[in-house]
């Protein structure tokens, strides 16, 4: 499971799995994921904050395209994580698709 869509990232939140923003914080100010299993962690962080994440719960990784969460669940996957996957299309997708967003001012 490398790449899941968005219905489906949206189907595994609700059965428990995290998503994990790799977006730096003006863009998730701009527009975020709303979901309550939505835990930010900006890709420019990522390397020294991933050990917070649970290894034990299905992770999926997204950002604005899919690029960097991409390179983030690689990273999460080298350093032994089983459960990850890349949101394809990242937020511009999941919008595009009417799932639950926050705008901000």
């Amino acid at each position: 499971m490398l790449e899941v869509n968005p219905q489906e990232c949206a189907e595994q939140l609700d059965a428990g799995a995290w998503l994990v923003d790799v977006r730096e914080p003006h863009e998730v100010a701009r527009l975020s994921f709303d979901h309550p299993h939505c835990l930010p962690m900006p890709l420019s962080q990522f390397q020294r904050r991933y050990t917070e994440l649970a290894r034990d719960k299905p992770l999926v990784l997204a950002c604005a395209s899919g690029a960097r969460s991409f390179q983030a669940m690689q990273f999460l996957m080298h350093h032994g994580f089983a459960h990850v996957a890349n949101l394809r299309g990242g937020m511009g997708m999941w919008a595009a698709q009417g799932l639950p967003v926050k705008r901000g001012p």
